[in-house]
């Protein structure tokens, strides 16, 4: 079975699938609130199609996945786009692809990073480690069928072997 890497999570890394969601990749910092909070502004675009389309806000519940784990599906939301962002302080891992035939490729992600995958972007569902971990998520809703799933014709296993270099 081959075997994906784990590589950082970074903006160039990321861009092809999406966005990375945090203030180190914001293009404006306002002072707000009469100079007690900053806001890191437009850090991802919400992206949503189809009549009677609308963005949601969500929050998932992720239970921690034993490892040695294997990639065996991926989904996608062909009318919107769709963004998650940790809650808590344990990392996570992110899994995309560019098609359905591309071998995917596996990121870590920090407590402090979000993503937000563009429109059409395969993906693994979550895949929170260490702790049951919270997710804010923002998406689609409205009338049109906006998650497909695929079995991968290749299964995969992630190689976590790395993770303490990362």
């Amino acid at each position: 079975m081959p075997t994906l890497i784990v590589e950082p999570l970074t903006q160039a890394a990321f861009a092809a699938f999406g966005e990375v969601i945090e203030p180190a990749s914001a293009q404006a910092v306002l002072s707000i609130n009469d100079g007690t909070a900053l806001r890191f502004d437009a850090l991802a675009r919400v992206d949503v199609v189809g009549v009677g389309a609308y963005p949601v806000i969500s929050l998932f519940r992720a239970q921690p996945r034993r490892l040695r784990f294997t990639i065996s599906t991926l989904e996608r939301h062909p009318l919107g786009s769709q963004a998650f962002m940790p809650l808590g302080t344990a990392p996570y891992l992110v899994v995309v692809a560019a098609d359905a035939e591309t071998p995917p490729r596996a990121f870590l992600a920090q407590a402090s990073q979000g993503v937000n995958f563009h429109r059409g972007t395969w993906h693994h569902p979550l895949l929170a480690l260490e702790r049951e971990s919270d997710f804010l998520v923002i998406d689609r809703a409205g009338e049109g069928a906006n998650c497909e799933e695929i079995a991968l014709r290749e299964l995969w296993t992630i190689d976590l072997s790395r993770l303490d270099a990362l």
